[in-house]
């Protein structure tokens, strides 16, 4: 049996463990088949491997999404407490992103000044190694823990975790009476706590017009021209309307943003008849998403778009929940955990991204999101700091004793 002083050394023996795993996930690309990947197959078999050959007994729950393909979650627990502590990482990743702009291949780990470059270093490979790593620590010291430590890797998250987390809390696996915590969102110093999301909304627009000559444009219909003028207009209108500020996120307002364009004509000589845009909308709790929703449709009605269609399409939308409070079990254990770890005082904050939290605090089960990384995730270049990976573990480790 041991204490943190114990398991903290233990810790830092596995650095180069550590290091050997995340660097191995980087390898296993885990892009959803949905974008064009191959899924978290591969990462799944060999992170399961890893638990089992550690002792662990590991649960895999795959759902095939659209394209057939399955999409592994792996389900880890250890102790005999009645109650459960989750740690919640996921095994997806983004796309690398314009490959130019990467100094180095975003699937081959390079290690460079204490860090690892990689797509999805940061996102989420960081927090899952520190996870499995902080568990592996509590069973080879022999430490009864004073809850179950539940480790999940779940798939699908960075597309709306239709095939990991949606699905798998139907399976029975989370109890109200459970703890949850989800390192997928952080700060470079490890002092903020997330315990509120802002609603999500991601917008399809096309707009249908006429293709015809560019030197004869009175003989069509410019959806270009169409989608700049509707852009413009809810660009203004919804930065007017919602304008509250809330002081517990960074951006402390609601933000819409016009993003992926898809490719309309070859030539140049050609007026396009048709342009399909993105809106990624993120909205503050104090406003309902359908009521911006209703802005957007309704601004597409005005009279210079006469003889435009227009379709509108929802790729994903998530409402705000109620926040994690403050003063939650779990809430208050985590933070009185990173004082003691980490001697900082941590703050508790709400942000504009989305995690698997979300769907806990849906369900009235207190949720929080924490992690210690730069802010570098989607980003090219992206990498992983190898002492915040170690230091996370501690923290985690710590979670757990009685």
């Amino acid at each position: 049996m041991g204490g943190i002083k114990e398991l903290n050394g233990l810790i830092d023996g596995y650095e180069k463990e550590m290091v050997a795993t995340l660097s191995q996930m980087v390898r296993l690309p885990a892009v959803s088949p949905v974008n064009g990947g191959k899924g978290e197959v591969k990462k799944a078999a060999y992170l399961k491997d890893l638990l089992e050959r550690w002792g662990f007994k590991v649960k895999t729950y795959a759902y095939k999404d659209p394209t057939g393909s399955p999409r592994p979650n792996l389900i880890a627990k250890y102790g005999n407490a009645k109650r459960t502590l989750w740690l919640l990482s996921h095994l997806d990743v983004v796309a690398e992103g314009e490959r130019a702009l990467w100094k180095t291949d975003p699937f081959t780990p390079a290690i460079k000044d204490g860090k690892i470059f990689g797509r999805g270093t940061t996102d989420n490979g960081q927090s899952a190694v520190a996870s499995i790593f902080a568990l592996k620590a509590l069973k080879e010291l022999g430490i009864e823990p004073k809850y179950n430590v539940g480790i999940g890797l779940v798939a699908d998250e960075e597309i709306g975790s239709a095939y990991g987390i949606a699905k798998l809390m139907n399976e029975g696996i989370f109890k109200a009476s459970d703890m949850y915590v989800v390192p997928d969102v952080g700060a470079a110093d490890g002092s903020e706590i997330e315990i509120v999301e802002k609603s999500a909304l991601w917008l399809k627009v096309t707009i249908h017009g006429k293709q015809v000559h560019a030197s004869t444009p009175e003989q069509g219909l410019n959806a270009f021209r169409c989608m700049v003028r509707y852009l413009a207009k809810v660009d203004e209108l919804l930065h007017k309307k919602y304008k509250k500020k809330d002081s517990l996120f960074d951006p402390n307002v609601s933000t819409f943003e016009m993003t992926k364009h898809e490719k309309n004509v070859d030539s140049t000589n050609i007026i396009p008849g048709k342009e399909v845009f993105y809106i990624d909308s993120r909205i503050l709790p104090q406003y309902e998403v359908d009521k911006v929703l209703g802005d957007i449709k309704r601004l597409s009605k005005g009279k210079e778009f006469k003889g435009a269609r227009f379709e509108f399409e929802i790729i994903q939308r998530e409402d705000a929940t109620k926040p994690t409070k403050s003063s939650s079990e779990i809430a208050r254990l985590l933070a009185n955990t990173i004082r003691k770890q980490r001697r900082i005082k941590p703050r508790f904050i709400g942000i504009g991204g989305g995690t698997v939290a979300a769907f806990f605090r849906r369900k009235g089960m207190p949720a929080v999101c924490w992690s210690t990384c730069d802010p570098v995730a989607h980003q090219p270049n992206e990498y992983a700091k190898i002492k915040d990976m170690v230091a996370d573990a501690k923290v985690f480790a710590a979670l757990f004793l009685k």
